[in-house]
């Protein structure tokens, strides 16, 4: 009776694991790409909202200020590109429940994000680098990109299926030794790693740097200078010492090298769709 209850569970485990996979792919509209996806905006956005309000109570925001206009410039253009460019993709409804927002942020960190629904942060240690605006737009857009093609929900689905994936390998290994089941459980964890997520996480970056030059193109801004500005950003980072393989970015590198080869295609689609005035 025991071990009809131990197959019952693992048959059960797998037909989720199935049923998820098959159930959750989604045709994202900016990418063309089916991903996997089971949480819908409706879910994410209202905690996103909560999660971005929490942040700027607890951090403080420049307002005021030259760069902080910057920053609501740049963010209104990249938000009109992207309007422009769905509707030319005749995704005319896609951005509806967005709610648009964009800030500086006073932290000397180099960094800047968007969450999903379009709630942008600009960090003001990242201007020295951004040094002008197309350098600026570079970020946002890239950042954007990210919310635009449901990143942050597949990434969530991707770490929910992880765990399956895990609990599904404990109950196939149930009936073996314990030293056996950690090895297992150890390389599972490993493998899916470097084998799945953290190649998913650099994808999700290459995309978003694909979309950006897109972005920044269509907003009137010259994609050539997204190449100057992440080639500043290779030089303020320095060499890391981490292998691309156990990192959730491309190498410098790679980045500099795709961007170069994309620029084409992005002012390309910039000169079909129209740029904003």
């Amino acid at each position: 009776m025991l071990k009809n209850i131990k197959i019952m569970k693992k048959h059960l485990i797998f037909g989720v694991f199935i049923a998820l996979l098959i159930g959750s792919c989604a045709t994202n509209p900016i990418t063309g790409k089916q991903n996997l996806n089971f949480v819908s905006n409706s879910e994410l956005f209202p905690s996103s909202f909560q999660q971005y309000n929490q942040f700027l109570t607890e951090n403080k925001v420049i307002t005021g200020t030259a760069d902080a206009k910057l920053v609501e410039t740049v963010g209104y253009k990249i938000k009109m590109a992207a309007e422009k460019y769905l509707n030319y993709l005749g995704q005319t409804q896609y951005l509806k429940d967005y709610r648009w927002e964009y800030k500086l942020v006073d932290n000397k960190e180099v960094n800047a994000w968007c969450l999903p629904g379009g709630k942008i942060v600009v960090y003001s240690g990242i201007l020295p680098v951004t040094q002008n605006e197309a350098g600026l737009a570079t970020v946002m857009g890239h950042e954007v990109s990210h919310a635009l093609a449901n990143h942050g929900a597949q990434r969530m689905s991707a770490a929910q299926l992880q765990q399956i994936g895990g609990a599904a390998l404990g109950a196939a290994t149930s009936g073996k030794s314990e030293s056996t089941q950690q090895i297992f459980a150890q390389a599972y964890g490993i493998g899916s790693e470097v084998g799945v997520m953290l190649p998913f996480s650099r994808s999700n970056e290459s995309e978003a740097d694909k979309i950006g030059l897109t972005l920044m193109a269509i907003a009137g801004y010259n994609p050539d200078d997204a190449v100057a500005f992440w080639s500043r950003m290779s030089a303020k980072s320095g060499a890391s010492g981490t292998p691309e393989f156990m990192s959730t970015h491309p190498s410098d590198a790679t980045r500099i090298a795709n961007i170069k080869a994309l620029i084409p295609e992005a002012k390309a689609i910039a000169l079909k769709v129209g740029t904003i005035k």
